[in-house]
């Protein structure tokens, strides 16, 4: 199949690119199968169509606010498509789901959305936007910049910390006063692509071609043992040389994805 869409599609793919079935390609189904494995996690941590900038809401109960410390982190897990309901008071950090990478932010803490009548925003708009078609809003932007910037600098923004390999997200706050029941945190991360809902990742030209460099270094691996071997009709193995060529095959992929196809480094911090 030209477009594969499937993780056997995508291997029959790269084993014809490899010569097959004119030239039988010495790897076990195992060996590829760890080896697709790899392309798949080398795409999702350094190109950009690998992953989706998403959002994860978590909903703060009553049960959490009576929840004891003595919870043990290592025994909750975190569900597939959303933040786990258990939330650590103790040690501040909520459980995300194993296909996040990075998490860039956390929506502020503020009653922004909740203006009355006394608030300062809703006297601009009341008074000075009544009629967009004659009132400039410059004076409207950049007092609501200056709003943001104090309300920056007064309060502040909650300091986050991730690794996506703890699979945990903590937020140095006082999860006591700085939320109330039933009040939902919205977090801003990146979540990896599942190829097996999103089949069109298979068909990616780049994952193609680095999953035919990773089969042609197992293969010359493999053959490189009997390097010299003489077989029947005076051929010789040059296992050697098929693995040389596939790590110059590999590293120009890699030194392209990086330089082409990853995003700002800046873009996937919070």
């Amino acid at each position: 199949m030209a477009n594969p869409t499937s993780r056997e599609t995508l291997k029959q793919y790269c084993l014809r690119n490899l010569g097959k079935p004119v030239i039988e390609v010495n790897a076990s189904d195992d060996q590829l199968e760890d080896r697709i494995d790899e392309a798949l996690q080398y795409f999702a941590q350094y190109h950009y169509d690998g992953i989706r900038r998403t959002y994860l809401k978590y909903k703060l109960t009553s049960a959490d606010k009576t929840r004891l410390a003595a919870i043990n982190p290592s025994s909750e897990t975190a569900t597939k498509n959303s933040v786990s309901t258990t939330w650590y008071e103790d040690n501040n950090f909520l459980v995300v789901p194993e296909s996040i990478i990075s998490v860039i932010n956390i929506f502020p803490f503020s009653d922004k959305g909740n203006l009355n009548l006394f608030d300062v925003r809703y006297q601009l708009r009341l008074n000075d936007l009544y009629d967009f078609s004659s009132t400039s809003i410059i004076n409207y932007d950049v007092v609501l910049r200056h709003l943001d910037f104090l309300d920056h600098v007064l309060v502040g923004e909650k300091p986050i910390r991730f690794n996506q390999h703890d699979n945990r997200l903590y937020i140095d706050m006082d999860w006591t006063n700085d939320l109330t029941t039933d009040e939902y945190l919205v977090i801003e991360c990146y979540r990896k692509l599942d190829p097996e809902n999103y089949t069109d990742v298979y068909n990616d030209i780049y994952l193609k071609r680095y999953t035919t460099a990773l089969f042609k270094k197992q293969w010359g691996a493999n053959l490189s043992k009997f390097n010299g071997v003489a077989m029947v009709g005076g051929v010789t193995l040059n296992g050697q040389q098929i693995f040389s060529e596939a790590l110059q095959d590999i590293e120009k992929l890699e030194t392209e994805i990086r330089s082409t196809f990853e995003l700002n480094p800046a873009m996937m911090i919070g």
